[in-house]
C-alpha cells in the first residue's frame, strides 16, 4: 500500500501551489513529458498524492513543468528524489529550510557519526536545501536578498557541522581536550573565517566558498601547542575533503583556501600570531579589501571575532588612502572603467567580471569603504547593498548612485542565479546561442529574449557609468605630481626628479624623447593641434607608463610607434578622453612585447582600436571571413594577395589579442579565433598558390587538394605565437599521368612542387612579415616522406602502419582548407579511422612510455613551463587523445578540441568529478598559456615577471595575487598528474 504523501493532505494553495512568478517552458510538449516522468517517479516512490497533483492542470503543474524544462539540474533532482518536492507542499519554505538546517546541526553529535556518514548526510541535506531555495526563488516566494541569505545560512550550517564533527573526532582520539562535547567549538581555538560572498551572506547558487583556517595554539582545548600546526592543518584538509569531494551523492560546496596568507608556503591552518605578524608586516592591499567581508562561520566564533578585532587597524586606516585604492585597482585588474568604449554584448557576457558587472558594483563599494571606513565605523559592513545606503548617508555617493547600483546589483545577481540554476555549474557567463539565452530570459520571467537583452544591457550600462564616474571623481594621480617641463635643450632638474619618482630609471633619456615629440620631429606631432593635445596628454601618459616595471622601455616602444604614425591628432584626442584605452596601450608596451612589436612595426593595426564596436563584436569565423573577403576584394596580382594576407592576419591577431587583454573574450574563444583566422588565410593562400601554379603547370585531371590541420590548429587551440602543423593531401583521377599546362608535371611531382610553393607563400618573409611558420613533420614518414601525400596512401598508412603517437595526433586532425568535397571525405575517413577498435591497455602503455620519454629528454624548465611540467598540458592532451582513439568518449558528434574531449570523457573511464577537475585544469592552463604567448616572444622568467603581465594573468584566472596563482598552478599540476597516473598508467581499463 502506498504511503500517504504530504501532497494528499495539501490540496489548498501554499507558496509552491500558487507561485508569484509565471514562467513558460522553452518547449511545452517536452515540458509535459518531463513533468509526467517526475510524476511517474513519485508513483514509484509511493507518493501517489504528489503524482496526482503533478498530473493536474493547475498552477503547481504549470509552474513546475516550466521550471523543470528550463533547468535540467532541478528536473534531475526531482526525478531522483521526488520526496523532496513532496515535502514542500505541506509547509512553508522557511519552516522546511529551518528543519533541514536543524538536522544538519545535529549531525556532528549523533552517536553513529562517522566521516563517511557525515559526508553522505551533508550531501543529502544540502541537495534538498539547494532544491528548496531554487524553487522558492523561482516561485517568487523569496526575493534575491533572501535567496543569497538562505544559501549562506546553508553553507554556514554545513561548514559548522563538519568542523564540529572533526573537533569531536579529535577529542575522541585524545588530540584535543574539549570543554563541552555538545558544543565542541567552544574554547577549541580553531577559527574558520568565511570570506568573499560567504562572509557577506551573499552566496550565489552554485558558488564555491572561500575559507581561511587559523588556530590559537594556546587555546584551552589544545593539549600540545607544538603539535597544533600539524593537527589543525590535518583537520582543515579533512574539512575540505568532507565538503568538496565528489561522491555518488554529489558534493557539498567547492572549497577554496587560497585567500590565506602566502598560500604557496604556509600550512592550511595558520597560527593566529603568525597571521597577525604577516598582515601587519607584509599584507597586501587586496588582502585588506578581502578582509572587509571576513566573518567567523565555524569553530571558535569568539576567538574568530577577537582575531578580526585585532586586524581592524590593518584593514581600516585613519587617512584617505587613495594610493592604496590605486594599488587595489591595479591588482584586481579585471575591473576597468570602460566608459564609452563600444557597445556591450549580451551573448557570452560575464555577469560577474564583465563590463558593468557584479564585480564593478562590489569594487565600487569596497574602494569607498577602504577610503573612509577608518574614520567612519558605520562604513565597515560586509554586505554590498546596505553599504551603498551607508555611503549615501555620508554623502560619499549620490542617492541616485545608491538606488541605481542597489537595484542593478540584485538584478545581476538574479541573472547570475538563473545561469547557474540551469546545470549547477560555477559559471557567470551568459550563453551565446539563442536557445540558451531564451532559457535564461524565461527563468527570469521575461516575455522574450529581446526584452531581457534590452533590460540587461541597460543595467550594465548604468553600472558602468557610475563605476567610471567614481574614478573620475577621485583625485587624479597626475595632478600635483611635480614639474614636467620639456622646453629648451637642457633637462629641468625638478622634472628629472618627477620622472624618477614616477618610475623611470633613465629620466634624461625620457626628457630627450618627449622634447622630440614637442618639437614636432615626427609626422604625428607635426601640427600645432597635435602638439597641444600631446602636451595635455603627457602627464597621464607618463603616469600610465611609469606604472610598468620597465617604464623606460615601454615609453621607448611607444616612441617608436609614434615615429611610424602618419598623423597623431585623432590618437591623442582618443587617449585623452579614454583612460581605459591609454592603460591598454601602456599595458601592451610594458607587458606584451609581442603585441608591442606588431604595433610598432605596423602602426596601421592600431586603426582597429579606433573602432567603437571592437570589444562588442566577437571575432568568430563569420566576422573574420567577411572582413577578409572585403580586404581581398578585386582582381589583384599574386604577390599583392600574399602581402594583403599578411597584413590582414597581423592586424587580426593583434585585435584578437587586444580583446583578450581587455577581457572582451576569454582564452578559449581566443584560441578558436586565432584558429579560424589561420583557416581562412591558409585557404586564401592555397587558392592563390593553386591559381598561380596552374598558369605554368596546368591542372591534374580530377585533381583535388586539401590541408589537414594538426596539433593546435586541428584542435582549434592556436595561440598568438603558434606555428601551424599541416599535412597537404591530394587526389586525382586514377588514369591521370601528368598535368595539362605548358610545363606538365607528373601528379606526385606536381603536388610536391605545389606544396613547396605554398610553404614559400606562407612562411617566406616579405616586407609585410611572415603569415605563418609551417610544420609538415606530422605527415606519414615525417621529414623522410614526400611533402605532399596522396589521400589513398594517407588512409592506408593510418589504418595499417601508423604508430600509437600518430594515431593520437590524428585525434586532433581537422580539414582546414582546400577542396570542399575532399575535405568532407577526409573528415569522414579520419572519424572512421579513429573509431577503429584498439587495445586500451596497449595504447595507454604506449602513451605513458611517450610521456616518460618526453619528461626524460625534455624536462620542464620550471613550474611555468606549463606544457612540459608533470601534470601539465601534455598530460591532459594525452588523456584526451587516448580516450578519443579507444572509445572512451561519450557518444556525439566527433570533436578534435581537447576541452570538448575532456568534458566528454565517458563515465566508465573517468568519473564526473575527475572529468570536471580535468576540464577545470585545462581551462586554467589555457588561460595562462594564451596570455603568456600573447605577451612574450620567449619563455616566462619567474624571477622577472613584469607587473603588467602578472596583472593580466591574475585577471584571466580571477586570482588575487601572483603567489596565490603560482601555488594554484603547482596544486593543479599535482592533481592532473595523479589523474594521469590513475587513468593511463594502470592500463587496466
Amino acid at each position: 500500500m502506498a504511503r500517504r504523501s504530504r501532497a494528499e493532505t495539501e490540496e489548498g494553495g501554499n507558496w509552491l501551489s500558487s507561485p508569484k512568478m509565471v514562467l513558460s517552458p522553452l518547449d511545452a510538449g517536452r515540458a509535459a513529458d518531463e513533468i509526467a516522468e517526475i510524476a511517474e517517479s513519485a508513483t514509484e516512490a509511493g507518493l501517489a498524492g504528489l503524482a496526482a497533483r503533478l498530473r493536474k492542470t493547475e498552477p503547481l503543474h504549470d509552474f513546475l513543468a516550466a521550471v523543470f524544462d528550463l533547468s535540467p539540474f532541478l528536473r534531475d533532482l526531482a526525478r531522483r528524489r521526488p520526496e523532496m518536492l513532496d515535502a514542500l507542499l505541506a509547509t512553508s519554505a522557511e519552516a522546511r529550510l529551518d528543519s533541514i538546517l536543524d538536522e544538519i546541526g545535529r549531525l556532528a553529535t549523533q552517536q553513529e557519526a562517522s566521516e563517511a556518514r557525515m559526508m553522505m548526510e551533508l550531501r543529502r541535506l544540502k541537495t534538498e536545501a539547494h532544491f528548496l531555495i531554487a524553487l522558492a526563488d523561482l516561485a517568487g516566494e523569496a526575493d534575491t536578498v533572501e535567496t543569497v541569505r538562505r544559501l549562506s545560512r546553508l553553507a554556514d550550517a554545513c561548514v559548522r557541522a563538519a568542523v564540529d564533527f572533526l573537533l569531536i573526532d579529535a577529542g575522541r582520539q585524545g588530540k584535543l581536550k574539549l570543554g563541552d562535547p555538545v558544543q565542541p567549538a567552544l574554547g577549541s581555538g580553531w577559527i574558520v573565517l568565511g570570506m568573499g560572498k560567504l562572509g557577506a551572506h551573499e552566496l550565489n547558487f552554485s558558488s564555491d566558498i572561500d575559507l581561511i583556517s587559523f588556530f590559537d595554539p594556546h587555546a584551552p582545548a589544545v593539549i600540545d601547542p607544538l603539535d597544533a600546526t600539524d593537527l589543525f592543518a590535518r583537520l582543515t584538509r579533512r574539512l575540505v575533503r568532507i565538503l568538496q569531494d565528489r561522491t555518488e551523492h554529489g558534493y557539498v560546496f567547492r572549497t577554496d583556501l587560497r585567500l590565506r596568507p602566502d598560500p604557496g608556503s604556509t600550512p592550511l591552518a595558520i597560527p593566529v600570531e603568525a597571521a597577525l605578524t604577516y598582515y601587519e608586516a607584509r599584507g597586501q592591499n587586496w588582502e585588506r579589501a578581502a578582509m572587509i567581508k571576513a566573518r567567523p562561520v565555524a569553530g571558535d566564533i569568539a576567538a574568530g571575532e577577537a582575531f578580526l578585532k585585532e586586524l581592524q587597524p590593518y584593514v581600516w586606516r585613519k587617512y584617505m588612502d587613495y594610493a592604496a585604492i590605486a594599488d587595489v585597482h591595479s591588482i584586481k585588474r579585471q575591473i576597468h572603467a570602460h566608459k564609452g568604449h563600444g557597445e556591450i554584448a549580451v551573448r557570452g557576457h560575464n555577469v560577474k567580471l564583465g563590463r558593468g558587472g557584479i564585480r564593478e558594483i562590489e569594487f565600487f563599494v569596497q574602494t569607498q569603504q577602504l577610503i573612509a571606513g577608518g574614520r567612519f565605523p558605520e562604513l565597515r559592513g560586509r554586505e554590498t547593498v546596505p553599504m551603498l545606503a551607508e555611503l549615501a548617508k555620508r554623502n560619499w555617493i549620490t542617492a541616485e548612485a545608491r538606488d541605481a547600483l542597489g537595484r542593478q546589483y540584485w538584478f545581476l545577481r538574479r541573472v547570475e542565479h538563473a545561469i547557474q540554476m540551469v546545470a549547477d555549474e560555477q559559471t557567470h557567463t551568459l550563453p551565446e546561442d539563442d536557445e540558451g539565452l531564451e532559457r535564461i530570459a524565461r527563468l527570469l520571467g521575461f516575455a522574450d529574449l529581446d526584452a531581457f537583452s534590452a533590460t540587461f544591457r541597460a543595467a550594465l550600462q548604468q553600472v558602468e557609468s557610475h563605476y567610471a564616474a567614481l574614478f573620475e571623481a577621485a583625485p587624479e594621480l597626475s595632478s600635483g605630481v611635480g614639474n614636467l617641463v620639456f622646453t629648451g635643450d637642457v633637462d629641468d632638474p625638478d622634472t628629472l626628479q618627477t620622472l624618477h619618482r614616477l618610475g623611470f630609471q633613465r629620466p634624461s633619456d625620457i626628457c630627450r624623447v618627449i622634447r622630440a615629440w614637442h618639437f614636432g620631429r615626427y609626422r604625428a606631432t607635426g601640427s600645432r593641434e597635435a602638439r597641444e593635445r600631446l602636451t595635455e596628454l603627457t602627464p597621464a601618459l607618463l603616469e600610465a607608463f611609469g606604472q610598468t616595471r620597465r617604464a623606460d622601455d615601454a615609453l621607448m616602444r611607444f616612441d617608436e610607434f609614434l615615429a611610424g604614425l602618419p598623423a597623431g591628432v585623432q590618437l591623442f584626442s582618443l587617449l585623452q578622453s579614454n583612460p581605459a584605452l591609454l592603460r591598454l596601450v601602456a599595458t601592451i608596451m610594458g607587458a606584451a612585447p609581442r603585441l608591442a612589436e606588431i604595433i610598432t612595426r605596423r602602426p596601421h593595426v592600431f586603426d582597429g582600436l579606433l573602432d567603437p564596436a571592437l570589444l562588442a563584436e566577437l571575432p568568430n569565423r563569420a566576422y573574420l571571413s567577411a572582413r577578409l573577403a572585403a580586404f581581398l576584394e578585386g582582381d589583384r596580382p599574386y604577390e599583392e594577395v600574399l602581402d594583403r594576407l599578411r597584413i590582414f592576419a597581423s592586424e587580426q591577431k593583434f585585435l584578437i589579442g587586444v580583446r583578450l587583454l581587455a577581457g572582451a573574450i576569454d582564452a578559449a574563444r581566443a584560441g578558436k579565433a586565432f584558429s579560424d583566422l589561420a583557416d581562412l588565410t591558409l585557404d586564401a593562400a592555397l587558392e592563390a598558390v593553386r591559381g598561380e601554379f596552374a598558369r605554368r603547370h596546368g591542372q591534374v585531371p580530377g585533381g583535388r587538394v586539401a590541408l589537414l590541420g594538426m596539433g593546435k590548429l586541428g584542435s582549434r587551440e592556436l595561440t598568438a605565437g603558434s606555428d601551424v602543423d599541416l599535412i597537404l593531401l591530394y587526389d586525382h583521377d586514377a588514369t591521370a599521368e601528368e598535368s595539362d599546362g605548358d610545363k606538365p608535371l607528373a601528379p606526385s611531382h606536381y603536388y610536391a612542387r605545389l606544396t613547396q610553393r605554398l610553404i614559400a607563400a606562407v612562411s617566406a618573409p616579405t616586407a609585410e612579415g611572415v603569415l605563418y611558420e609551417l610544420d609538415l613533420r606530422l605527415r606519414p614518414s615525417g621529414n623522410k616522406g614526400p611533402v605532399a601525400t596522396h589521400f589513398g596512401s594517407f588512409l592506408k598508412y593510418q589504418r595499417t602502419e601508423a604508430w600509437t603517437w600518430e594515431q593520437m595526433a590524428l585525434s586532433r586532425a581537422r580539414s582546414v582548407a582546400g577542396d570542399r568535397t575532399l575535405r568532407d571525405e577526409i573528415d569522414a575517413e579520419v572519424a572512421t579511422i579513429l573509431a577503429q577498435s584498439r587495445d586500451f591497455a596497449k595504447i595507454a602503455a604506449d602513451a605513458v612510455e611517450m610521456r616518460d620519454l618526453i619528461e626524460e629528454e625534455k624536462p620542464a624548465r620550471d613550474v611555468w613551463d606549463i606544457k612540459l611540467i608533470p601534470g601539465g598540458l601534455i598530460d591532459l592532451e594525452f588523456i584526451a587523445q587516448v580516450a578519443a582513439i579507444t572509445g572512451r568518449i561519450e557518444e556525439g558528434e566527433r570533436t578534435s578540441n581537447t576541452a570538448d574531449l575532456l568534458a566528454r570523457l565517458s563515465l566508465g573511464f573517468a568519473d564526473a568529478g575527475t572529468r570536471a577537475d580535468l576540464s577545470t585544469a585545462w581551462t586554467f592552463y589555457v588561460a595562462l598559456t594564451q596570455i603568456i604567448r600573447l605577451c612574450l616572444t620567449g619563455p616566462l622568467d619567474r624571477e622577472d615577471v613584469p607587473p603588467g603581465l602578472a596583472d593580466l594573468l591574475l585577471a584571466q584566472t580571477d586570482l588575487p595575487d601572483f603567489k596565490v596563482l603560482e601555488a594554484h598552478l603547482k596544486e593543479t599540476a599535482g592533481k592532473v598528474r595523479a589523474d594521469f597516473d590513475r587513468l593511463l598508467r594502470s592500463g587496466k581499463r
